[in-house]
């Protein structure tokens, strides 16, 4: 059907394995046209000279236009020039949900090194001075990487992320202006070209069909604005259906995208029912004979939807754009000074930039300006031709396709593989798999590097989400919802529990055993699987814990990993952290002090462990109030213990007396000889260095009497060598 056309540019590829980190790059379509004039502008931007920083080249576009495909094109001709590797990260999720430069930072740390370590989360997850931040600065510091950062929203997420020398090149993705760093000067996508969505058109619909219509395929391609994922999915639509002309498919767009721009614009009650009027996924379908397989979709009432445009406002429905001949009306909010070029022509060498308000090159406040407050996502009006085209193909879906492709909006990161995927929809894992291969082959789903044991994996689009959800909210039952969101999680600790078992056998008895295809084969496999899907797993109890419906399935994951994830070796202490902070999350939320202690110390003694006094000690103090409320004089004497030995970090040796001595007291009263001559020990020495030796010597005689009676000798030696270096010490006049 599909042929391939002498004027496609596939472009000189790194190898695969030639670069590290190029196997991270999401797959995306096979297909590629057009846009010469946009690589030619990054060229000539990665090659411009760079004073004080990394070099940032920014792709703008609105959401469709195929910039997160032209940035993953760069990266893969541009990955040679970067020996040190290529790393990927989304500062978005299809949910519009910003993710702070924190959590970029820490994935990128790991992408970098997995076997390095990567700092605790600070007291924001914002700023420049974050401490995975600044670990991820000085980790690039001399090498030669290219960072791909897709969809960023605004400069506040950038620029804590570059380094402070120019070795390094950032490439970012956004869909709005980037206001807030100095020299951007972003490559702007409008719509293809006439030649290049001829040529798309005609490779995915097949070229008999586009060179018998050649009218017919320019209407297309202008209802479509030129965009690439509106012209991809109205291909899959004339692909189902080989008997529509295209001029045909062209009118069927503008209508449908009428419709939609009438609907949007209508007021708030009538827009509700011509909603609860029209039924999902059939607009557009009049004259034509309904699909057999929507037939048993039943109609429900529609409910606003946080973020949709529904009740808003309709803009006409653009016309196509190319980004040599509109300029701005392809990106708001861009500067004049954008950089875009005519096919064919040379991009003009720029100067090396200069320093601005006279700043030296290595001076932060040279190059960044104090952004505005987070951006909202840009977001998909329901007018848009990208719309319209979705409406189309989504009528057709067989029912078993649109159902799995609108549950897909609950899987953790909108990203699934057939494992999270059947568990979702309910059906065996080969079902599920053939289910997303379909999807994606129609352009609903975009294609993900594969998980670390070669799993494939598909990623709901950002720009379809919100309509997805609109329509899962109208076509599912909340209970049929809950239900998948439930089946989810509880495949998800049986993998875990499975993996637990594989890697440590002495553990106990397994789960039952999973279906073959869902079966993880041995330790090895386990452990790939446990690291490879790590963010995936912590996304999916977060989400969970954050609906606050699910706590009891969540709770057994929670449990799980902790018990899981160090036994990979290489359990990163911000994962445990996080799953602490999301058990205090859940503790609290049900009145349960003991639980909320029990996490907040080991919060503590993950602060401690990383050598960060301050927060510790804070939740040290936490845990005590909730031990005291739940009256457990252990986790008492424990948050006691652990106060008092940040105390004893800080120099703070009066303080670190008086804690002490107050978890020796609770240890005293509870019979446990052990701590209490551990903490006669640790008295002492705050004794001694508060020079107060006779209190000092007193506390170590009632340790060494305490221990003689425990018959513990080896603390006897230590407690003995103490005394007699305080002694002598105290003879030479100390």
């Amino acid at each position: 059907m599909a042929r391939k056309t002498a004027t496609m540019d596939p472009g000189p590829d790194a190898p695969a394995g030639a670069v590290p980190g190029l196997d991270r790059l999401p797959g995306g379509p096979a297909l590629f046209v057009g846009r010469r004039a946009e690589l030619a502008a990054l060229r000539a931007g990665a090659a411009r000279p760079a004073v004080g920083r990394s070099p940032v080249l920014v792709l703008a576009g609105r959401p469709g236009s195929g910039r997160t495909t032209l940035a993953v094109r760069f990266a893969r001709t541009a990955a040679p020039a970067y020996p040190d590797g290529v790393l990927f990260a989304r500062l978005s999720a299809p949910d519009g949900g910003r993710v702070p430069p924190a959590r970029a930072a820490r994935l990128l740390l790991e992408q970098l090194d997995p076997e390095a370590p990567v700092p605790l989360p600070g007291t924001t997850e914002d700023g420049r001075d974050e401490p995975a931040c600044v670990a991820l600065r000085q980790a690039l510091a001399g090498r030669k990487v290219l960072l791909v950062l897709d969809d960023v929203r605004d400069a506040g997420q950038l620029w804590p992320l570059l380094a402070d020398e120019p070795g390094c090149l950032v490439l970012a993705t956004t869909a709005g202006p980037l206001t807030g760093i100095e020299d951007i000067d972003p490559v702007i996508l409008g719509g293809l070209d006439r030649q290049a969505s001829g040529e798309l058109l005609a490779d995915l619909v097949g070229g008999t069909r586009i060179s018998c219509d050649p009218v017919g395929g320019a209407d297309l391609a202008e209802a479509c604005a030129a965009r690439p994922a509106a012209l991809r999915l109205m291909a899959g639509w004339l692909r189902g259906d080989p008997k529509t002309a295209v001029t045909e498919a062209a009118r069927e767009l503008t209508r449908v995208v009428m419709e939609e721009s009438a609907r949007a614009a209508a007021p708030k009650g009538e827009a509700s029912k011509a909603a609860k009027a029209a039924k999902p996924g059939q607009a557009g379908q009049s004259g034509k004979p309904g699909n057999p397989g929507n037939s048993g979709r039943p109609e429900k009432p529609g409910k606003p939807v946080p973020g949709s445009t529904a009740g808003k406002a309709a803009k006409p429905p653009s016309s196509p754009v190319s980004s040599t001949s509109a300029g701005p009306l392809a990106f708001a909010g861009a500067s004049a000074s954008s950089t875009f070029v005519k096919e064919g022509e040379r991009p003009a060498e720029a100067p090396a930039p200069e320093p601005a308000d006279g700043g030296t090159a290595g001076d932060r406040t040279a190059w960044v300006k104090s952004g505005p407050e987070p951006a909202e996502p840009v977001p998909v009006p329901d007018s848009d031709p990208l719309i319209g085209a979705f409406t189309l193909l989504y009528g057709t879906l067989p029912a078993a396709q649109a159902r799995m492709l609108r549950t897909l909006t609950l899987a953790p990161a909108q990203t699934a593989d057939p494992r999270t995927a059947s568990a979702l929809v309910g059906c065996p894992a080969p079902e599920a798999a053939a289910t997303l291969a379909a999807l994606a082959e129609r352009e609903l789903l975009g294609q993900e590097a594969p998980a670390a044991d070669g799993s494939p994996r598909y990623r709901v689009p950002g720009r379809l989400y919100p309509r997805l959800v609109r329509l899962r909210e109208l076509e599912d039952r909340p209970a049929e919802t809950e239900l998948a969101r439930a089946r989810l999680l509880e495949r998800l600790v049986r993998l875990t529990e499975s993996a637990r078992a594989l890697l440590d056998p002495a553990s106990g008895p397994g789960p039952d055993p999973l279906p073959a295809a869902l079966r993880l084969d041995s330790a090895a496999h386990a452990r790939q699987w446990l690291l490879g899907e790590r963010d995936l797993l912590l996304g999916a109890v977060a989400d969970a814990i954050g609906q606050g419906d699910l706590d009891g399935s969540a709770g057994r994951l929670v449990t799980a990993l902790l018990r899981t994830l160090p036994l990979t070796g290489a359990a990163a202490p911000a994962d445990l952290y996080r799953l602490h902070e999301l058990v205090l999350t859940v503790a609290e939320r049900h009145g349960r002090p003991r639980r909320a202690s029990a996490a907040l110390l080991n919060l503590g003694d993950l602060q401690a462990a990383a050598g960060r006094w301050e927060q510790a000690v804070t939740h040290y103090r936490a845990a005590l109030e909730h031990a005291r409320s739940a009256a457990d004089e252990p986790l008492c004497a424990r948050a006691l213990e652990g106060a008092a030995g940040c105390h004893r970090a800080l120099g703070d040796a009066v303080r670190a007396a008086d804690w002490y001595g107050r978890a020796l007291g609770l240890r005293q009263s509870m019979g446990d000889h052990a701590a209490e001559a551990r903490l006669l020990a640790r008295v002492a020495e705050a004794h001694t260095a508060q020079r107060r030796f006779d209190e000092a010597d007193r506390e170590y005689r009632a340790a060494l009497a305490v221990l003689r009676r425990l018959g513990d000798e080896r603390g006897r030696e230590a407690v003995g060598a103490a005394l007699a270096d305080l002694r002598e010490r105290v003879d030479a006049g100390w």
